[in-house]
């Protein structure tokens, strides 16, 4: 192998470890929010509480994702 073969390898793993690191943020956003709707529908007089928490983890949430995407620029 070549270097530029070597390089379009490691270019090519490193998109899809961002995918496959995109996978648990993903699954977990969704988790959030139903959580979130679920709770909103057996107690609508918490509703502003619970979408401030709401939003709050799905802040910490994507900054996992933020890591999987950084993660390759930092040990690339």
């Amino acid at each position: 192998m070549d270097v530029t073969n070597i390089a379009e390898l490691s270019g090519n793993l490193a998109v899809i470890g961002y995918g496959l690191a995109a996978v648990g943020p993903g699954i977990g956003v969704g988790l959030v929010v139903s959580k979130t709707i679920e709770s909103i529908a057996r107690q609508p007089e918490l509703a502003a509480k619970l979408q401030v928490t709401m939003w709050l983890g799905i802040a910490f949430t994507e900054a996992l994702a933020l890591i999987g995407l950084a993660t390759p620029f930092i040990f690339g």
